[in-house]
């Protein structure tokens, strides 16, 4: 069998997958529900995620999209609880306030510092300045921002590593919306670049926390010790980020695109 027909054989027996938008009505308000299917489902599952609010029901096949809006209905009041946790969305533009390393700073229009964003440091609140046209202030900010994270991110795993005596093969920024760090079987190290708006000490702990499975690919006793070794209180950290992570996703709130 040649290499085409193969494919062309392996592409049609695979399910395709297909989405689907419908409004329900919850609380008064209407809300876009997603419809996807997933052919290794066996049943139903509503999901609301916890940064963007996004409401999506996954179905076996796109013949029981009907059904999956009826199961949607059926759970509305679990949906409205949800939707009631999901942080309001910050727009990062001028006049917006943006919290960065835990402190909450104001985006303000800036000139002739030389550099797109700067922090003013002689404001008399805490402010970010940034240079160039205002329609443009929101991806400056933003690039701004992840370079600042790839920075800080890049330092600690340098120091952390060195201290156990490791080496990641590749360190990832990204934007996450289920986790803020992760470390691979093949030594990849993948963080979120959210974390540079948290206090310095949960990047801190999050950081060693991936470095430390550099040694320990595993949560026994002995990768926490590492832990302790890197970084202090790990469990003040711990708390700040189950209590305050899904705030740092309502700014500049990422979208989730739909495949059909």
């Amino acid at each position: 069998m040649n290499a085409q027909k193969k494919n062309r054989e392996e592409s049609s027996a695979k399910p395709a997958r297909r989405v689907k938008r419908e409004l329900l009505k919850i609380d008064g308000k209407s809300v876009e529900i997603i419809l996807r299917t997933n052919p290794r489902a066996r049943r139903f599952i509503v999901k609301v995620d916890p940064a963007s609010g996004e409401v999506s029901v996954v179905s076996p096949s796109s013949r029981s999209f009907d059904r999956a809006l009826d199961f949607a209905r059926k759970e509305k009041d679990w949906i409205a609880g949800r939707l009631a946790d999901v942080p309001e969305p910050v727009q990062l533009e001028v006049g917006s306030v943006v919290m960065f390393r835990g402190v909450e700073y104001v985006i303000r229009m800036g000139e002739g510092k030389g550099a797109p964003v700067w922090i003013d440091r002689d404001a008399a609140r805490p402010t970010i300045r940034v240079g160039g046209r205002p329609e443009h202030a929101s991806r400056r900010l933003i690039d701004w921002l992840k370079r600042e994270a790839r920075r800080r991110i890049d330092e600690r795993v340098e120091e952390y590593a060195s201290q156990l005596g490791v080496r990641p093969k590749r360190i990832t920024i990204r934007d996450t919306s289920s986790r803020w760090g992760s470390c691979s079987s093949a030594r990849s190290l993948s963080f979120s670049w959210r974390l540079v708006l948290a206090p310095p000490a949960v990047l801190d702990y999050v950081v060693a926390h991936e470095v430390a499975h550099l040694r320990e690919l595993n949560h026994k006793p002995r990768f926490w010790r590492l832990v302790e070794l890197l970084v202090p209180d790990i469990e003040r950290s711990q708390a700040w980020l189950s209590d305050h992570g899904a705030m740092l996703h309502r700014y500049a709130p990422r979208q989730r695109p739909l495949v059909d």
